[in-house]
Protein backbone atom coordinates (compact mmCIF):
# COMPACT_ATOMS: atom_id res chain seq x y z
CA UNK A 1 0.00 0.00 0.00
CA UNK A 2 1.11 3.91 -0.77
CA UNK A 3 -0.52 6.08 1.68
CA UNK A 4 -1.10 8.92 0.39
CA UNK A 5 -2.35 12.06 3.03
CA UNK A 6 -4.08 15.22 1.91
CA UNK A 7 -4.71 18.10 4.02
CA UNK A 8 -7.18 21.31 3.90
CA UNK A 9 -5.73 23.76 6.93
CA UNK A 10 -9.45 25.33 7.07
CA UNK A 11 -10.53 28.41 8.80
CA UNK A 12 -12.32 26.68 10.83
CA UNK A 13 -11.42 23.06 10.53
CA UNK A 14 -8.27 20.80 9.18
CA UNK A 15 -9.37 18.29 7.04
CA UNK A 16 -7.63 15.35 6.41
CA UNK A 17 -8.20 12.77 3.32
CA UNK A 18 -6.24 9.65 3.07
CA UNK A 19 -5.70 7.62 -0.36
CA UNK A 20 -4.27 4.50 -1.39
CA UNK A 21 -2.58 4.86 -4.47
CA UNK A 22 -1.97 1.54 -5.47
CA UNK A 23 -6.20 0.60 -4.95
CA UNK A 24 -6.77 3.74 -6.23
CA UNK A 25 -9.12 3.89 -2.97
CA UNK A 26 -9.67 6.37 -0.11
CA UNK A 27 -9.01 4.83 3.12
CA UNK A 28 -10.59 7.77 5.32
CA UNK A 29 -11.62 11.16 5.96
CA UNK A 30 -11.34 13.13 9.20
CA UNK A 31 -11.34 16.95 10.78
CA UNK A 32 -10.11 18.57 13.59
CA UNK A 33 -10.36 22.13 14.84
CA UNK A 34 -7.66 24.47 13.19
CA UNK A 35 -5.41 25.56 16.11
CA UNK A 36 -3.99 28.53 14.12
CA UNK A 37 -3.75 30.71 17.87
CA UNK A 38 -1.37 28.21 18.57
CA UNK A 39 0.61 25.94 16.23
CA UNK A 40 -1.53 24.37 13.75
CA UNK A 41 0.56 21.20 13.53
CA UNK A 42 -1.56 20.34 17.05
CA UNK A 43 -4.84 20.56 14.93
CA UNK A 44 -3.01 18.41 12.44
CA UNK A 45 -2.00 15.84 14.67
CA UNK A 46 -5.41 15.75 16.29
CA UNK A 47 -7.23 15.16 12.74
CA UNK A 48 -4.65 12.31 11.83
CA UNK A 49 -5.02 9.98 15.10
CA UNK A 50 -8.88 10.43 13.97
CA UNK A 51 -8.29 9.11 11.24
CA UNK A 52 -6.13 6.67 12.15
CA UNK A 53 -9.16 5.42 14.42
CA UNK A 54 -10.63 4.38 11.60
CA UNK A 55 -7.86 3.12 9.01
CA UNK A 56 -5.47 1.90 11.68
CA UNK A 57 -1.31 3.16 11.52
CA UNK A 58 -0.74 4.27 8.30
CA UNK A 59 2.44 5.40 6.74
CA UNK A 60 2.61 8.01 4.70
CA UNK A 61 4.68 8.08 1.50
CA UNK A 62 3.62 11.82 0.62
CA UNK A 63 1.78 14.34 2.34
CA UNK A 64 0.41 17.83 0.34
CA UNK A 65 -1.59 20.47 1.90
CA UNK A 66 -3.94 23.22 0.64
CA UNK A 67 -4.91 26.24 3.30
CA UNK A 68 -7.89 29.06 3.93
CA UNK A 69 -6.98 29.60 7.40
CA UNK A 70 -7.02 32.86 9.18
CA UNK A 71 -9.32 33.89 6.59
CA UNK A 72 -7.40 32.78 3.68
CA UNK A 73 -6.01 35.03 1.10
CA UNK A 74 -7.14 38.87 1.48
CA UNK A 75 -6.77 40.45 -1.55
CA UNK A 76 -7.53 44.46 -2.50
CA UNK A 77 -7.60 45.23 -6.13
CA UNK A 78 -7.39 48.41 -8.10
CA UNK A 79 -8.32 49.08 -12.17
CA UNK A 80 -9.21 51.77 -14.34
CA UNK A 81 -12.86 51.46 -15.54
CA UNK A 82 -15.12 49.39 -13.13
CA UNK A 83 -16.87 47.01 -16.11
CA UNK A 84 -13.18 46.48 -17.47
CA UNK A 85 -9.60 46.58 -16.27
CA UNK A 86 -11.25 46.25 -12.85
CA UNK A 87 -13.04 43.30 -13.62
CA UNK A 88 -10.40 41.83 -14.83
CA UNK A 89 -8.19 42.39 -12.04
CA UNK A 90 -10.78 41.07 -9.95
CA UNK A 91 -11.51 38.00 -12.56
CA UNK A 92 -7.76 37.19 -11.56
CA UNK A 93 -7.69 37.62 -8.02
CA UNK A 94 -10.67 35.44 -7.57
CA UNK A 95 -9.15 32.52 -10.15
CA UNK A 96 -6.12 32.35 -8.00
CA UNK A 97 -7.64 31.63 -4.99
CA UNK A 98 -8.16 34.94 -3.26
CA UNK A 99 -10.86 36.73 -1.52
CA UNK A 100 -11.71 40.17 -2.34
CA UNK A 101 -11.93 42.43 0.57
CA UNK A 102 -12.34 45.39 -2.26
CA UNK A 103 -11.85 46.89 -5.76
CA UNK A 104 -11.16 50.24 -6.03
CA UNK A 105 -11.96 51.93 -9.73
CA UNK A 106 -10.50 54.98 -11.21
CA UNK A 107 -8.10 57.57 -9.42
CA UNK A 108 -7.85 56.11 -5.73
CA UNK A 109 -8.19 58.84 -2.60
CA UNK A 110 -6.95 59.54 0.55
CA UNK A 111 -10.16 57.76 1.53
CA UNK A 112 -9.18 55.06 0.39
CA UNK A 113 -5.47 54.60 1.58
CA UNK A 114 -6.90 54.65 4.93
CA UNK A 115 -9.42 51.68 4.13
CA UNK A 116 -6.48 49.63 2.97
CA UNK A 117 -4.05 50.79 5.67
CA UNK A 118 -7.63 49.21 8.03
CA UNK A 119 -7.52 46.08 5.98
CA UNK A 120 -3.73 44.90 6.42
CA UNK A 121 -4.28 43.22 2.84
CA UNK A 122 -2.34 40.14 2.04
CA UNK A 123 -1.78 41.32 -1.89
CA UNK A 124 -2.50 44.35 -3.67
CA UNK A 125 -3.44 44.26 -7.15
CA UNK A 126 -2.23 47.22 -9.76
CA UNK A 127 -3.78 47.20 -12.52
CA UNK A 128 -5.26 49.73 -15.32
CA UNK A 129 -5.28 51.10 -18.97
CA UNK A 130 -4.82 48.93 -21.92
CA UNK A 131 -0.88 48.94 -23.05
CA UNK A 132 -0.35 51.89 -24.94
CA UNK A 133 -3.20 53.23 -23.27
CA UNK A 134 -3.79 55.41 -20.33
CA UNK A 135 -1.08 55.28 -17.51
CA UNK A 136 -1.91 58.29 -15.40
CA UNK A 137 -4.05 56.32 -13.21
CA UNK A 138 -1.92 53.53 -12.73
CA UNK A 139 1.22 56.09 -11.49
CA UNK A 140 -1.07 57.88 -9.41
CA UNK A 141 -2.36 54.91 -7.38
CA UNK A 142 1.16 53.15 -7.20
CA UNK A 143 2.11 56.52 -5.28
CA UNK A 144 -0.70 56.24 -3.25
CA UNK A 145 -0.41 52.98 -2.68
CA UNK A 146 3.23 53.09 -2.07
CA UNK A 147 2.43 55.82 0.78
CA UNK A 148 -0.23 53.13 3.26
CA UNK A 149 2.47 52.56 5.11
CA UNK A 150 1.65 49.10 5.52
CA UNK A 151 3.75 45.91 4.64
CA UNK A 152 2.30 43.68 1.63
CA UNK A 153 3.73 42.52 -1.78
CA UNK A 154 1.75 44.75 -5.10
CA UNK A 155 1.09 42.64 -8.10
CA UNK A 156 1.42 44.92 -10.71
CA UNK A 157 -0.44 43.77 -14.20
CA UNK A 158 -1.69 47.37 -16.02
CA UNK A 159 -0.55 49.11 -18.63
CA UNK A 160 3.03 47.70 -19.74
CA UNK A 161 4.30 51.61 -21.01
CA UNK A 162 3.28 52.21 -16.80
CA UNK A 163 4.88 49.16 -15.77
CA UNK A 164 8.47 50.48 -15.19
CA UNK A 165 7.70 53.70 -13.38
CA UNK A 166 5.15 51.42 -11.24
CA UNK A 167 8.17 49.44 -9.60
CA UNK A 168 10.27 52.27 -9.10
CA UNK A 169 7.30 54.14 -7.19
CA UNK A 170 6.72 50.71 -4.94
CA UNK A 171 10.08 48.55 -4.55
CA UNK A 172 11.31 51.31 -1.89
CA UNK A 173 8.43 50.58 0.59
CA UNK A 174 7.43 47.07 -0.80
CA UNK A 175 8.22 43.61 -2.36
CA UNK A 176 6.89 44.31 -6.43
CA UNK A 177 6.41 41.95 -8.91
CA UNK A 178 5.23 43.02 -12.50
CA UNK A 179 3.41 40.81 -14.39
CA UNK A 180 1.63 40.87 -17.88
CA UNK A 181 -1.56 43.34 -18.05
CA UNK A 182 -4.42 41.51 -17.72
CA UNK A 183 -6.15 43.27 -20.35
CA UNK A 184 -3.71 44.33 -22.76
CA UNK A 185 -6.11 44.98 -25.58
CA UNK A 186 -9.74 46.83 -25.22
CA UNK A 187 -12.04 43.33 -24.32
CA UNK A 188 -9.15 40.93 -24.27
CA UNK A 189 -8.56 39.12 -20.96
CA UNK A 190 -5.05 37.90 -19.92
CA UNK A 191 -5.17 36.77 -16.51
CA UNK A 192 -2.99 33.52 -16.39
CA UNK A 193 0.26 35.29 -15.41
CA UNK A 194 -0.61 36.96 -13.00
CA UNK A 195 -2.79 34.27 -11.15
CA UNK A 196 0.32 32.39 -11.00
CA UNK A 197 2.18 34.91 -9.50
CA UNK A 198 -0.05 34.99 -6.91
CA UNK A 199 -0.17 32.01 -5.97
CA UNK A 200 3.15 31.44 -6.00
CA UNK A 201 3.23 34.92 -3.22
CA UNK A 202 0.90 32.78 -1.31
CA UNK A 203 3.30 29.95 -1.00
CA UNK A 204 6.35 31.94 -0.50
CA UNK A 205 4.79 34.30 2.28
CA UNK A 206 1.58 34.17 3.04
CA UNK A 207 2.10 30.47 4.36
CA UNK A 208 4.13 31.44 6.77
CA UNK A 209 2.26 34.83 7.98
CA UNK A 210 -0.31 32.45 8.56
CA UNK A 211 1.79 30.20 10.97
CA UNK A 212 1.49 27.38 8.20
CA UNK A 213 5.34 27.07 8.40
CA UNK A 214 5.00 25.19 11.92
CA UNK A 215 3.79 22.27 10.31
CA UNK A 216 6.40 22.23 7.46
CA UNK A 217 8.31 19.01 8.78
CA UNK A 218 4.84 17.20 8.81
CA UNK A 219 3.91 17.74 5.13
CA UNK A 220 5.85 17.11 1.33
CA UNK A 221 4.64 20.68 0.57
CA UNK A 222 1.92 22.67 0.93
CA UNK A 223 0.87 23.57 -3.16
CA UNK A 224 -1.55 25.84 -3.21
CA UNK A 225 -4.49 27.82 -1.25
CA UNK A 226 -7.46 25.85 -0.97
CA UNK A 227 -10.07 27.34 -3.41
CA UNK A 228 -7.42 26.55 -6.03
CA UNK A 229 -7.26 23.26 -5.26
CA UNK A 230 -11.29 23.35 -5.49
CA UNK A 231 -10.76 24.62 -8.92
CA UNK A 232 -8.49 21.91 -10.01
CA UNK A 233 -10.65 19.62 -8.63
CA UNK A 234 -14.29 20.74 -10.21
CA UNK A 235 -11.69 21.27 -13.87
CA UNK A 236 -10.23 17.51 -13.57
CA UNK A 237 -13.86 16.02 -12.35
CA UNK A 238 -15.49 18.24 -15.42
CA UNK A 239 -12.87 17.59 -18.51
CA UNK A 240 -11.13 14.53 -17.81
CA UNK A 241 -7.71 13.45 -18.88
CA UNK A 242 -6.35 11.88 -22.04
CA UNK A 243 -7.10 8.26 -20.86
CA UNK A 244 -10.23 9.18 -18.58
CA UNK A 245 -13.39 10.98 -19.47
CA UNK A 246 -14.95 13.64 -17.19
CA UNK A 247 -18.58 13.93 -16.84
CA UNK A 248 -18.85 17.57 -18.68
CA UNK A 249 -19.33 21.12 -17.93
CA UNK A 250 -20.37 21.94 -14.31
CA UNK A 251 -21.61 24.38 -11.51
CA UNK A 252 -20.21 23.35 -8.03
CA UNK A 253 -21.54 25.48 -5.02
CA UNK A 254 -19.41 25.35 -1.57
CA UNK A 255 -21.58 26.88 1.09
CA UNK A 256 -19.69 27.84 4.27
CA UNK A 257 -20.07 29.17 7.57
CA UNK A 258 -18.97 32.85 6.71
CA UNK A 259 -18.89 32.74 2.45
CA UNK A 260 -20.69 30.75 -0.70
CA UNK A 261 -18.31 30.06 -2.93
CA UNK A 262 -19.35 28.94 -6.84
CA UNK A 263 -17.43 27.42 -9.47
CA UNK A 264 -18.51 26.80 -13.23
CA UNK A 265 -16.54 25.06 -15.79
CA UNK A 266 -17.92 26.17 -18.91
CA UNK A 267 -18.21 28.39 -21.80
CA UNK A 268 -20.98 30.11 -20.80
CA UNK A 269 -21.71 31.29 -24.76
CA UNK A 270 -25.14 32.80 -25.81
CA UNK A 271 -27.12 30.18 -27.02
CA UNK A 272 -29.46 31.54 -29.07
CA UNK A 273 -28.98 32.72 -32.93
CA UNK A 274 -30.54 36.17 -32.07
CA UNK A 275 -28.48 36.95 -28.67
CA UNK A 276 -25.72 39.30 -28.62
CA UNK A 277 -22.95 39.84 -25.67
CA UNK A 278 -22.26 42.94 -23.53
CA UNK A 279 -19.46 42.89 -21.37
CA UNK A 280 -15.49 41.10 -20.87
CA UNK A 281 -16.05 37.25 -22.16
CA UNK A 282 -15.83 35.29 -18.92
CA UNK A 283 -13.39 32.78 -18.17
CA UNK A 284 -14.06 29.40 -18.90
CA UNK A 285 -12.91 28.40 -15.49
CA UNK A 286 -15.00 31.05 -13.15
CA UNK A 287 -14.90 31.18 -9.15
CA UNK A 288 -16.87 33.70 -7.57
CA UNK A 289 -16.91 34.41 -3.83
CA UNK A 290 -20.26 36.22 -1.97
CA UNK A 291 -18.50 37.09 1.47
CA UNK A 292 -21.95 38.46 2.65
CA UNK A 293 -23.57 35.09 2.55
CA UNK A 294 -22.64 32.25 4.75
CA UNK A 295 -24.58 29.83 7.22
CA UNK A 296 -22.80 31.42 10.62
CA UNK A 297 -20.57 34.39 9.87
CA UNK A 298 -22.31 35.68 7.34
CA UNK A 299 -26.27 34.75 8.45
CA UNK A 300 -27.69 38.38 8.43
CA UNK A 301 -26.01 38.50 4.62
CA UNK A 302 -28.73 35.74 3.20
CA UNK A 303 -31.57 37.66 5.29
CA UNK A 304 -30.78 40.75 3.49
CA UNK A 305 -30.68 38.78 0.19
CA UNK A 306 -33.55 37.16 0.39
CA UNK A 307 -35.53 38.89 2.92
CA UNK A 308 -36.98 37.37 6.39
CA UNK A 309 -40.56 36.89 4.78
CA UNK A 310 -39.48 34.50 2.75
CA UNK A 311 -36.68 32.84 4.59
CA UNK A 312 -39.19 32.17 7.38
CA UNK A 313 -42.13 30.93 4.73
CA UNK A 314 -39.74 28.44 3.52
CA UNK A 315 -38.36 27.00 7.05
CA UNK A 316 -42.35 26.89 8.09
CA UNK A 317 -41.79 29.41 11.05
CA UNK A 318 -43.40 32.87 11.78
CA UNK A 319 -40.97 35.59 10.99
CA UNK A 320 -40.64 37.05 14.71
CA UNK A 321 -39.18 33.56 15.44
CA UNK A 322 -36.74 33.22 12.26
CA UNK A 323 -35.11 36.24 13.32
CA UNK A 324 -34.97 35.48 16.88
CA UNK A 325 -32.92 32.07 15.92
CA UNK A 326 -31.06 33.76 12.81
CA UNK A 327 -29.81 36.65 15.30
CA UNK A 328 -28.41 33.56 17.69
CA UNK A 329 -26.62 31.92 15.31
CA UNK A 330 -24.97 34.88 13.74
CA UNK A 331 -23.72 35.55 18.06
CA UNK A 332 -23.28 31.38 17.89
CA UNK A 333 -21.41 30.53 14.85
CA UNK A 334 -20.25 26.99 16.17
CA UNK A 335 -24.22 26.09 16.94
CA UNK A 336 -25.43 22.96 15.38
CA UNK A 337 -29.26 22.51 14.45
CA UNK A 338 -30.57 20.22 17.64
CA UNK A 339 -34.16 19.76 16.91
CA UNK A 340 -36.29 20.04 13.66
CA UNK A 341 -37.12 23.39 14.13
CA UNK A 342 -33.69 24.39 13.67
CA UNK A 343 -32.77 21.75 10.89
CA UNK A 344 -35.67 23.81 9.06
CA UNK A 345 -34.70 26.83 9.29
CA UNK A 346 -30.69 25.39 8.30
CA UNK A 347 -32.26 24.16 5.32
CA UNK A 348 -34.05 27.40 4.79
CA UNK A 349 -30.64 29.11 5.34
CA UNK A 350 -28.41 26.98 2.65
CA UNK A 351 -31.42 26.89 -0.10
CA UNK A 352 -31.50 30.64 -0.39
CA UNK A 353 -27.48 30.71 0.28
CA UNK A 354 -27.29 28.76 -2.83
CA UNK A 355 -30.18 30.95 -4.84
CA UNK A 356 -28.28 33.72 -3.87
CA UNK A 357 -24.92 33.02 -4.67
CA UNK A 358 -25.85 30.98 -7.99
CA UNK A 359 -27.69 34.01 -9.13
CA UNK A 360 -24.77 36.34 -8.57
CA UNK A 361 -22.28 34.00 -10.21
CA UNK A 362 -24.36 33.67 -13.60
CA UNK A 363 -25.30 35.66 -16.47
CA UNK A 364 -28.82 37.39 -17.32
CA UNK A 365 -30.59 38.07 -20.52
CA UNK A 366 -32.64 41.49 -21.21
CA UNK A 367 -34.60 42.82 -24.36
CA UNK A 368 -33.29 44.84 -26.41
CA UNK A 369 -35.04 46.38 -29.54
CA UNK A 370 -33.51 47.08 -32.69
CA UNK A 371 -34.20 48.03 -36.04
CA UNK A 372 -34.27 44.40 -36.60
CA UNK A 373 -36.75 43.61 -34.16
CA UNK A 374 -36.02 42.13 -30.25
CA UNK A 375 -32.77 41.30 -29.71
CA UNK A 376 -31.29 39.74 -26.72
CA UNK A 377 -28.62 41.06 -24.79
CA UNK A 378 -26.26 38.55 -22.75
CA UNK A 379 -24.34 39.82 -19.54
CA UNK A 380 -21.78 36.95 -17.96
CA UNK A 381 -22.35 33.08 -18.60
CA UNK A 382 -25.25 31.28 -19.67
CA UNK A 383 -25.65 28.03 -17.77
CA UNK A 384 -28.84 26.77 -18.96
CA UNK A 385 -27.90 23.91 -20.47
CA UNK A 386 -25.23 22.94 -17.52
CA UNK A 387 -26.57 19.56 -16.63
CA UNK A 388 -23.96 18.83 -13.18
CA UNK A 389 -24.20 20.07 -10.09
CA UNK A 390 -22.00 19.36 -7.79
CA UNK A 391 -22.47 20.58 -3.85
CA UNK A 392 -20.25 20.29 -0.99
CA UNK A 393 -20.30 21.99 2.75
CA UNK A 394 -21.81 20.91 5.99
CA UNK A 395 -25.14 22.04 5.52
CA UNK A 396 -25.77 20.25 2.72
CA UNK A 397 -23.57 17.05 3.79
CA UNK A 398 -25.46 16.49 6.98
CA UNK A 399 -29.00 15.91 5.53
CA UNK A 400 -31.35 14.09 3.80
CA UNK A 401 -32.39 16.58 1.83
CA UNK A 402 -29.31 17.29 -0.20
CA UNK A 403 -31.55 17.19 -4.03
CA UNK A 404 -34.07 19.73 -2.48
CA UNK A 405 -31.37 21.96 -1.13
CA UNK A 406 -29.19 22.27 -4.28
CA UNK A 407 -32.45 22.99 -6.75
CA UNK A 408 -32.44 26.35 -5.63
CA UNK A 409 -29.43 26.58 -7.88
CA UNK A 410 -31.62 26.25 -11.01
CA UNK A 411 -33.49 28.63 -12.91
CA UNK A 412 -36.40 30.11 -10.55
CA UNK A 413 -39.47 31.61 -12.59
CA UNK A 414 -39.61 34.69 -10.52
CA UNK A 415 -36.31 35.80 -11.85
CA UNK A 416 -36.63 35.39 -15.17
CA UNK A 417 -33.78 37.37 -16.60
CA UNK A 418 -31.10 34.61 -14.88
CA UNK A 419 -29.20 31.99 -16.83
CA UNK A 420 -29.27 29.28 -13.76
CA UNK A 421 -29.35 25.89 -14.58
CA UNK A 422 -33.12 24.36 -15.83
CA UNK A 423 -32.42 20.72 -15.27
CA UNK A 424 -29.08 19.22 -13.66
CA UNK A 425 -28.00 15.68 -12.17
CA UNK A 426 -27.02 16.98 -8.06
CA UNK A 427 -23.77 15.52 -6.97
CA UNK A 428 -22.58 15.85 -3.68
CA UNK A 429 -19.23 15.84 -1.76
CA UNK A 430 -20.64 13.96 1.31
CA UNK A 431 -16.61 13.05 2.43
CA UNK A 432 -15.26 16.46 2.02
CA UNK A 433 -13.21 14.93 0.00
CA UNK A 434 -13.02 17.51 -3.36
CA UNK A 435 -10.13 20.08 -2.18
CA UNK A 436 -7.77 16.99 -1.42
CA UNK A 437 -8.37 15.57 -5.02
CA UNK A 438 -7.46 18.75 -6.45
CA UNK A 439 -4.27 18.39 -4.35
CA UNK A 440 -3.85 15.03 -5.46
CA UNK A 441 -4.57 15.78 -9.24
CA UNK A 442 -1.29 17.66 -9.55
CA UNK A 443 0.36 14.63 -9.23
CA UNK A 444 -1.94 11.74 -9.92
CA UNK A 445 -4.57 13.48 -11.67
CA UNK A 446 -6.20 10.00 -13.17
CA UNK A 447 -6.44 8.59 -9.78
CA UNK A 448 -8.11 11.54 -8.35
CA UNK A 449 -10.63 11.74 -11.45
CA UNK A 450 -11.73 8.26 -10.52
CA UNK A 451 -12.01 8.14 -6.56
CA UNK A 452 -14.33 11.28 -7.28
CA UNK A 453 -16.52 9.94 -10.09
CA UNK A 454 -16.86 7.28 -7.27
CA UNK A 455 -17.23 8.49 -4.27
CA UNK A 456 -19.72 11.60 -5.48
CA UNK A 457 -22.54 11.14 -4.05
CA UNK A 458 -25.57 11.00 -6.76
CA UNK A 459 -28.69 12.57 -5.94
CA UNK A 460 -30.00 12.13 -8.85
CA UNK A 461 -31.65 14.83 -11.48
CA UNK A 462 -33.68 18.09 -10.07
CA UNK A 463 -35.54 19.96 -12.57
CA UNK A 464 -36.71 23.71 -12.66
CA UNK A 465 -40.28 24.33 -12.23
CA UNK A 466 -40.32 26.52 -14.90
CA UNK A 467 -41.22 25.53 -18.42
CA UNK A 468 -38.55 24.49 -21.01
CA UNK A 469 -37.65 27.99 -23.14
CA UNK A 470 -39.52 27.90 -26.64
CA UNK A 471 -37.72 29.21 -29.53
CA UNK A 472 -39.13 31.92 -30.50
CA UNK A 473 -39.37 33.69 -34.14
CA UNK A 474 -39.01 37.18 -34.73
CA UNK A 475 -40.52 39.99 -37.82
CA UNK A 476 -37.81 41.87 -39.13
CA UNK A 477 -38.47 45.48 -38.88
CA UNK A 478 -40.52 46.27 -41.86
CA UNK A 479 -42.00 50.21 -43.81
CA UNK A 480 -43.90 51.83 -40.89
CA UNK A 481 -43.70 49.19 -38.06
CA UNK A 482 -41.43 47.72 -35.67
CA UNK A 483 -40.42 43.70 -34.75
CA UNK A 484 -42.19 41.74 -32.57
CA UNK A 485 -42.27 38.08 -31.29
CA UNK A 486 -44.85 36.13 -32.61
Amino acid sequence: MRAVLLIDFGSTNTKVTAVDLDTESLLGTAAAYTTVETDVGEGLANAIAILEKQTGKLDFVERYACSSAAGGLRMIASGLVPELTAEAAKMASLGAGAKILKVYSFEMTEDDADEIRAAKPDIVLLVGGTDGGNTDCIVHNAKLIAGVGVPFPVVVAGNRNAAKQCREILEPTHQTYVCENVMPKFGQINIEPTQKQIREIFLGRIVQAKGLSEASELISGILMPTPSAMMKAMQLLAEGTEDEPGIGELLAVDVGGATTDVYTIAEGKPGKANTVYKGLPEPYIKRTVEGDVGMRYSVHGIVDACGIGKLAKLAGIGKDRAQEMIDYLAAHTDALPQDDEWERLDHALASMAIDTAVTRHVGKLEEAYTMLGVTYVQSGKDMTNCRQIVVTGGSLIHTKKTGEIAAHALFDPENPASLKPRRSRILVDRKYILAGMGLLSEKYPEIALRIMKRELSDEGEQVSAAPEPKETNFVPMTQGGCGMPI
